[in-house]
């Protein structure tokens, strides 16, 4: 839920979009009860459990498509804040007043129903034979990753939680789509200092007065446009007493300074009755910009918004025990967990992961191994450049081959990258990859057939002279980085493809010349008249005078022929 209201609506004018290269080389933290959740209210009924279906498919396309580093943070035992008012939502939704409920005690917490905790314990164990770091937060798993991203551990949050921000996070990551061109919403926490004015106690103080995960209510008749107006008439170090100050009855005028409750006197002086000076045309819209009727008109706006400041006040003293500390100091603490300088990511147990999958998921083995392919060449392009050794990529089968061409998916470019697998094992050799490559044009995929599923474009399989070839997509930097040569050899052939392509189309596109050089042919020899087409039809020898009658005969004899017999009759014979 995160902060209540609309919130990320008053956010959302301050987000960047960003694409698939934004995450690459960087480290988020995820929360993984989000992706649970989404996972089961989007499948459910669909497939063979979904939570453990698409956390294998985004946690593989987030480490290779995106090229990121997730670190993915699970929930601890609730704060008995949250199990109240998870309680008292509960209760109000079903219609039973909630002011006789019995308050949870300090320690005591309501935890997530059995299949829920179920579900992620699930998760946890896919996580850990992928080779992804997975923490346990003391409390709320927004909070976790808010921490690791305010103290450097990760670059980004990816959660639809709106309070990390109270937590401390700097960027946030809404949600991201694998399988979309369409960029994804990024929430930098300076450019909502730059657009709002906000910071993060003032988000604190917006969150206590329009409800949040540990107060759902808020103050009763205070909405997010309301709130925005609170807070900004005070500075981050002072905006939280002030609304504890407000909260046991003391009123603080707009320009500042304090009031008491029973102070009941007007605040401007009174205004005096206008006279009779401007002009009595009695047009609805005249707007006199005299200084008397300048002055008059600010006077009346400060009695309005200092009696719209005593009635907000007067709501937020009449609710109970407001502000609760509890909540300001569990939004300002900085201990949820360990170290994060404990994350490391390790390489997946592809035989743990197939009998894993099996089990669960029954799918078959091979398709298991093949879906595991891109996480495995993207970590072994990864290692390359530090341990240049002729290691194989998987099974001690697989070894780099060629680049097989460009691929444009969801407008994101990549190689196509062809690992050798040789069938016979006397012709496997490390050498250098075969001149007599097939050069292919790019290749661009369908766009418009979208995976709601996330589910990853599966390597395709060839054989070729004995040999078998997988295909996988990888980014073009890393491959680079990897294998400079071949890259270099592939970008070149491209080149020169391009322009011999280029200049065969501009041969084909220009007009026959003259096969002798420096003649230029007259327009006459492009657009010849049909006198003369009919002139060099007829005997050379022949005069221009029987040629000219011979012409007049033939056009007589041609029109004539359309003509019916009868007629032509009558016209022979008169």
């Amino acid at each position: 839920m995160g902060v209540g209201g609309k919130f990320w609506d008053l956010l959302r004018p301050y987000a960047t979009q960003q694409g698939f290269d934004f995450l690459r080389d960087k480290r988020v933290a995820v929360d993984l009860s989000f992706w649970i959740v989404q996972h089961e209210t989007a499948l459910k009924g669909f497939a063979v459990k979904p939570h453990l279906r698409l956390t294998f498919f985004r946690t593989i396309n987030l480490f290779s498509k995106f090229g990121a580093y997730p670190v993915f943070v699970v929930d601890g035992t609730p704060s008995p804040l949250k199990s109240q008012a998870r309680i008292s939502r509960f209760f109000r939704c079903s219609g039973i007043d909630t002011s006789s409920l019995p308050v949870i005690k300090e320690g005591v917490s309501v935890e997530r129903n059995k299949q829920f905790c179920e579900w992620v314990r699930e998760c946890v164990e896919l996580l850990k034979l992928l080779g992804i770091p997975v923490l346990k937060a003391k409390g709320e798993a927004e909070a976790l990753c808010a921490q690791l991203n305010y103290e450097g551990y990760v670059d980004a949050c990816i959660t639809p939680d709106s309070d990390a921000f109270l937590f401390g996070a700097k960027c946030v990551i809404k949600g991201i789509k694998p399988n979309s061109r369409e960029p994804f919403e990024c929430y930098h926490m300076s450019d909502i200092e730059a657009g709002l004015g906000l910071k993060r106690k003032h988000l604190i103080a917006m969150s206590l007065l329009i409800g949040n995960d540990f107060d759902s209510g808020g103050v009763l008749g205070i909405g997010v446009e309301k709130a925005l107006r609170i807070v900004r008439v005070f500075s981050e170090d002072e905006i939280l007493e002030r609304l504890q100050d407000i909260g046991k009855g003391l009123k603080f005028e707009v320009n500042g300074g304090i009031k008491s409750v029973d102070d009941g006197e007007e605040s401007c002086p009174e205004i005096k009755r206008r006279l009779p000076h401007c002009s009595c045309c009695g047009h609805p819209e005249f707007r006199c910009e005299c200084s008397f009727c300048f002055k008059d008109r600010d006077l009346k706006e400060q009695k309005k918004t200092e009696n719209w400041w005593i009635k907000v006040c007067d709501k937020i003293a009449l609710w109970p025990e407001f502000p609760n500390r509890k909540i300001i100091e569990l939004y300002l603490s900085d201990s949820f967990t360990e170290d994060g300088s404990s994350m490391s990511w390790g390489a997946p147990d592809t035989g743990m992961l197939v009998d894993f999958l099996v089990f669960n998921l029954h799918w078959d083995p091979s398709y298991v191994r093949k879906m595991l392919l891109p996480m495995l060449s993207t970590t072994y392009l990864r290692e390359r450049p530090t341990n240049n050794t002729d290691k194989p990529l998987l099974y001690d089968q697989y070894e780099f081959h060629s680049i097989k061409c460009i691929k444009t998916r969801y407008g994101h470019q990549s190689f196509v990258v062809r690992w050798r697998k040789p069938i016979s094992t006397s012709r496997f050799t490390h050498g250098e990859p075969e001149e007599s490559i097939v050069w292919e044009e790019d290749l661009v995929e369908d766009e418009e057939s979208v995976d709601l599923l996330d589910g990853l474009h599966e390597p395709q399989v060839q054989d070729a002279n004995g040999d078998c070839f997988l295909l996988t997509d990888e980014c073009i930097g890393l491959v680079q980085s990897a294998f400079p040569d071949e890259t270099e050899h592939f970008l070149q052939e491209k080149k020169m493809r391009e322009s011999k392509k280029k200049t065969v189309s501009e041969e084909a596109a220009t007009p026959s010349r003259s096969t002798t050089p420096g003649v230029q042919k007259s327009i006459k020899d492009f657009y010849r008249s049909a006198k003369a087409a009919s002139t060099q039809s007829t005997d050379p020898g022949m005069s221009s005078k029987a040629s000219t009658s011979a012409e007049k005969k033939r056009r007589a004899t041609s029109s004539s022929s359309s003509l019916p017999k009868s007629v032509r009759r009558r016209l022979l014979f008169g």
